[in-house]
């Protein structure tokens, strides 16, 4: 999959000068205590197989992988994070639910 940038249609340009700025948006990482986590099962497009979602977490896309690799470590089970959602494989929804409060994260 090839990724658009947002140059408004810019093909080509004769400036020897000119460079693409990237578009940066900054942002902050919510304390834990702000998070509002949601917790849920899928097993849509997994072949039968189910992986425990976690999104709505705020902030950088490292703090998020970081938190992603606490919980896959916690559960014993491998994941990723994608499009914001941190993934975990398996029903793990109890015990991702207890170490998300037991380290200050609400869950709804």
């Amino acid at each position: 999959m090839k990724k658009i940038n947002s140059l408004s249609g810019l093909v080509y340009s004769t400036d020897p000068n000119f460079k693409i700025q990237e578009e940066s948006i900054d942002v902050e990482t919510l304390p834990t205590s702000k998070q509002k986590l949601k917790i849920k099962l899928e097993t849509k497009h997994r072949a039968g197989k189910a992986v425990t979602l976690i999104s709505g977490f705020i902030g950088k896309q490292t703090d998020a992988e970081e938190l992603g690799k606490k919980l896959k470590s916690f559960c014993g089970t491998g994941g990723s994070v994608k499009d914001g959602e941190i993934i975990v494989q398996g029903d793990n929804r109890e015990k991702i639910k207890q170490w998300l409060n037991k380290n200050g994260y609400p869950t709804a």
